[in-house]
C-alpha cells in the first residue's frame, strides 16, 4: 500500500467573473459552499483522526510504508524496464505542473496525443494521436482503476471515450503504450493505450477551490481514513461553468469516488466506486460563411437548443496475492447514462424544424478481468508467463437516434436493444535472454457476439459474431550507456458498432446497404531507442508504421453505416524530458506523421482530419521560499478536411501559463495559492475544424463550407488549497 501527500495540480485563475452574471453565479457559490461543509467529514485534521486506529501500527510497519514512498513522473528512467519506444508513465509531480482547461487535456501529456473539443465541455473530447483523427476514441482505449472507458455501440460514436470524470488531483500515474505490440490490450487500442490510477491513500487532507472567468467555479476535496485495517480513501468535486459562449453553457457538473484498500504488494484488496453526472448547454462547430458574412460572431451558435446530459456510476473489486507467480482477478459494473442534442448541418435536410436531432444511450456494463503470472528457469534462462482471461458485456438497454426540434422528438430515426460480449484471452511470455537482450513473444484471441432488438425496424435485427487472433513481438537490446534499442511488432483490431453488422436497410432512405465486418483487423511494427546517458536527460526516438485493412464506421449522426478505404499511416516521435538544475524542469516532444489511403480512388488519398505535425513543449520551475510556476505551448499543424487535399485546416497553437506560491507555515496546515492563465497569447485558432455541406436558414440551398469550433479565449483561473 502506498501513502502519498497530495501534489494538488497548481491550476486555477482569477476570481473574475463578467458583471451581469454576477448574481447568477451566486446559486453556483452556494452550492460550492454546501461542497466545502460535505467534504469536511471526510477529511478531519489530524488531531481528529482516530488515534487508537494510528497507534495500532507498528514501527516496522510504518517504516516500511515509508520506503515504498515513490514519485513517478517522466523523469523516472525506464531503461532496463520498457518493453518499446513509446511506453511511458506521468504521474503527479508531472501533472502538478501543468494548467489544464478541461479534465481530458491531463492525456495530452502523453506525447503527440492532441484532446480537442467541438462541442460542450460535458462531453467527450475529441482525440488525435498518430495520424488517427479517433473522433472520440476509437482507436485509443483508456482505462481507470482498471475498468475500461471506451463504450462499443455507443449511440453517438463508436468507441466513445468520455474522461470528464477524471480528478486530476488524484491521479497516482498515467501510464500509457502505443502502438498495437501488447497482448494485454485489446479493442480499441491499434493507435495506442492508456491506463489510470489512482492513489491508495491521501496522507494530508485537501480542499481547494478555483473561481474564473465566464462564471467557472470548482471545488475538489478528500482525504483518506484507517477502516477495517485498510485504507478509505473518499473524495469528490463539483464545477459549474458558462464559457465564454453567447450561449451560457451552464455546466453543472458533480463527481465523487472512494476506493477502499488493504494489504501490500504481495496480496491484498481493493474496493473501488464513482459517481459522476453533468448536464450542460452546447455551442456546436460552426459555418465559416456565417461568420464571414456578419451573421454570427466566433462564439455564437447556430441552434440554440444544443446540448446533453451524461452520468456514470461505477463499484469494481480487485484482489491480488503473491509476489511471484502472482493471480490477479478484477470485476465491475457499470451504469451508464447518456442523451445528446446536435445540429451539424442546420437546416439541410429539414428547411422548416431544422436538422437538430437527439442520441441517446443507457446501459449496464459487466466485466471481469483476470491474470496468473508464472515464473520458472530454463537453464539459464528465465522465463515469466502471463496467461489472462477479459470478459465484458454491454447490455444496452436503449441506444437511438430521433429528429427533433427545440429538443422535442419529432420522429424516430432508429431505435434498438443491444447485448454486445466480448471474451479476451492472451499469453505473454518474457524473457531475458542474456545480460544485453531480452525479449517477449505474446498471442491474444478475441471472439464477440452482438445481438441487436431494432425496436423502429425489424429487417434492421439479428445476430452476428466474429473472432480476431493477433501476434505480438518485442526485442530489447543493452542497456549500453544508459542507452536501450527496441524492435517491435503486433497485430490489432477494433469492433464495429453492433447495429452496422446487422443493418439490411437505411434507416432514413429504405434503400439497401451493406453490413460491416464486426471486427476491423490492424498490424504494426515500430524501432526506437530510450537514452538516459545525459545526466536528468531522458529521450526517446520511435519510427513507427500501422495499417488498417479498412476503417469501417457505424455512422452514429445518420443511423446508417459508411466503409472507408484501406489505409497506411507511418511517423517519427521525437520526446525529451529534462532537468538540468535541481529546480528546473524541461521537456518537449515532436512528431511527424504521414498518412494516406492505400487503394486508388479519384477522390484523392488523403486522410480528412490526419494532423502531420504536433508540438508539446515546456518550462517549470520550483524556486525557494515555496515559489513555482511553468509555461507551456501546445502546437498541432494543418491537416487535410478532404481526400484530393484542397482544402485544410489552419494549424493551431496555444500557450498556457502558471504561477503561484505555496505557504508551507500557515498555522492549520499548507496553503498553496495559484493563478493560471490560458490562452496566454489570446489565440484565434480553432479548437477543430470540418469541411462539409450545410445549409443556414434562408438559404435557397446546401453549400460546402468549412466549419469549426474556436479555442476559447484567453482567461484567468485562481485557486486556492488547503492541505491539512
Amino acid at each position: 500500500m502506498q501513502e502519498h501527500d497530495i501534489a494538488l495540480p497548481r491550476g486555477g485563475a482569477a476570481g473574475a467573473w463578467r458583471y451581469d452574471r454576477r448574481y447568477a453565479g451566486a446559486r453556483h457559490r452556494m452550492r460550492i459552499l454546501a461542497l466545502v461543509c460535505s467534504v469536511a467529514w471526510l477529511a478531519p485534521p489530524p488531531g481528529w483522526a482516530d488515534d487508537e486506529a494510528t497507534a495500532q501500527a507498528t514501527d516496522g510497519e510504518a517504516e516500511r510504508r515509508i520506503e515504498e514512498i515513490v514519485v513517478i513522473g517522466r523523469g523516472e528512467s525506464l531503461v532496463g524496464i520498457a518493453d518499446s519506444a513509446s511506453v511511458g508513465k506521468v504521474g503527479q509531480a508531472e501533472i502538478e505542473r501543468v494548467p489544464f482547461l478541461r479534465p481530458g487535456e491531463v492525456l495530452e501529456r502523453i506525447p503527440g496525443l492532441i484532446a480537442t473539443q467541438h462541442s460542450g465541455t460535458g462531453k467527450a473530447n475529441q482525440f488525435f494521436l498518430r495520424g488517427f483523427n479517433l473522433d472520440h476514441g476509437t482507436d485509443f482505449s483508456t482505462s481507470l482503476e482498471g475498468v475500461p472507458l471506451n463504450l462499443p455501440t455507443h449511440g453517438h460514436g463508436q468507441g466513445y471515450l468520455d474522461v470528464n470524470l477524471l480528478i486530476p488531483e488524484l491521479i497516482e500515474v498515467l501510464e500509457f503504450r502505443k502502438g498495437p505490440y501488447f497482448s494485454n490490450v485489446g479493442d480499441f487500442s491499434s493507435a495506442g493505450s492508456s491506463s489510470v490510477e489512482y492513489v491508495d491513500k491521501i496522507e494530508r487532507p485537501f480542499i481547494k477551490a478555483t473561481f474564473g472567468e465566464f462564471d467557472y467555479y470548482r471545488v475538489v476535496g478528500g482525504g483518506s481514513h484507517a477502516v477495517g485495517g485498510g485504507e478509505l480513501l473518499a473524495a469528490g468535486e463539483v464545477q459549474f461553468y458558462d464559457g465564454p459562449w453567447t450561449l451560457d453553457e451552464n455546466l453543472e457538473k458533480y463527481n465523487g469516488i472512494a476506493k477502499w484498500t488493504w494489504g501490500d504488494e504481495e496480496r491484498g484488496v481493493s474496493l473501488f466506486g464513482s459517481a459522476y453526472s453533468a448536464d450542460w448547454n452546447s455551442t456546436d462547430q460552426i459555418a465559416l460563411r456565417a461568420v464571414d458574412q456578419g451573421l454570427i460572431g466566433r462564439f455564437d451558435n447556430l441552434d440554440a437548443d444544443l446540448g446533453g446530459n451524461s452520468s456514470r456510476y461505477t463499484v469494481s473489486g480487485d484482489i491480488w496475492n503473491g509476489a511471484e507467480n502472482t493471480t490477479r482477478v478484477r470485476g465491475y459494473v457499470s451504469f451508464y447514462d447518456f442523451d445528446l442534442w446536435s445540429n451539424f448541418t442546420y437546416f439541410l435536410d429539414d428547411p422548416v424544424n431544422g436538422d437538430e436531432f437527439q442520441q441517446i444511450d443507457e446501459r449496464t456494463i459487466l466485466g471481469l478481468d483476470g491474470s496468473q503470472e508464472l515464473e520458472h528457469s530454463l537453464g539459464p534462462v528465465d522465463l515469466v508467463h502471463t496467461l489472462g482471461v477479459q470478459l465484458r458485456h454491454d447490455s444496452i438497454s436503449d441506444v437511438g437516434l430521433f429528429k427533433t426540434a427545440a429538443r422535442n422528438r419529432l420522429s424516430t430515426v432508429r431505435e434498438d436493444e443491444v447485448e454486445v460480449t466480448s471474451l479476451g484471452l492472451y499469453w505473454n511470455g518474457e524473457s531475458q535472454l542474456t545480460d544485453w537482450a531480452r525479449a517477449y513473444v505474446g498471442v491474444r484471441g478475441d471472439l464477440y457476439w452482438f445481438e441487436v432488438d431494432a425496436l423502429s425496424n425489424p429487417e434492421n435485427g439479428g445476430n452476428e459474431s466474429d473472432g480476431i487472433v493477433n501476434p505480438k513481438v518485442g526485442l530489447v537490446l543493452g542497456p549500453w550507456a544508459d542507452t536501450e534499442f527496441y524492435a517491435n511488432y503486433g497485430g490489432g483490431f477494433h469492433s464495429n458498432d453492433a447495429r452496422g453488422t446487422t443493418i439490411r436497410v437505411d434507416p432514413v432512405s429504405g434503400d439497401p446497404v451493406d453490413r460491416v465486418d464486426p471486427l476491423v483487423a490492424t498490424q504494426g511494427a515500430e524501432i526506437g531507442t530510450r537514452t538516459t546517458w545525459v545526466p536528468g536527460l531522458q529521450s526517446t526516438l520511435a519510427l513507427w508504421w500501422l495499417d488498417l485493412d479498412s476503417e469501417l464506421l457505424f455512422i452514429g449522426d445518420a443511423g446508417n453505416t459508411e466503409a472507408t478505404r484501406p489505409s497506411e499511416r507511418y511517423g517519427l516521435e521525437l520526446a525529451n524530458y529534462w532537468q538540468p538544475l535541481e529546480w528546473l524542469f524541461l521537456d518537449a516532444d515532436v512528431t511527424f506523421t504521414e498518412s494516406e489511403f492505400t487503394d486508388s480512388d479519384p477522390a484523392g488519398n488523403d486522410i480528412p482530419g490526419a494532423i502531420e505535425t504536433t508540438v508539446a513543449a515546456g518550462a517549470a520551475v520550483d524556486l525557494d521560499y515555496g515559489l513555482f510556476g511553468s509555461l507551456r505551448v501546445r502546437h498541432f499543424g494543418p491537416r487535410p478536411l478532404i481526400e484530393d487535399g484542397s482544402v485544410e485546416s489552419g494549424s493551431t497553437t496555444i500557450v498556457n501559463m502558471q504561477t503561484g506560491w505555496n505557504w508551507e507555515g500557515f498555522p492549520w496546515g499548507d496553503l498553496t495559492f495559484t493563478l493560471d492563465v490560458l490562452n496566454l497569447l489570446d489565440s484565434k485558432d480553432d479548437d477543430i475544424t470540418y469541411f462539409y455541406e450545410s445549409r443556414l436558414a434562408g438559404e435557397p440551398a446546401g453549400v460546402e463550407d468549412i466549419h469549426f469550433h474556436p479555442v476559447e479565449p484567453r482567461m484567468l483561473r485562481g485557486s486556492i488549497a488547503w492541505r491539512f
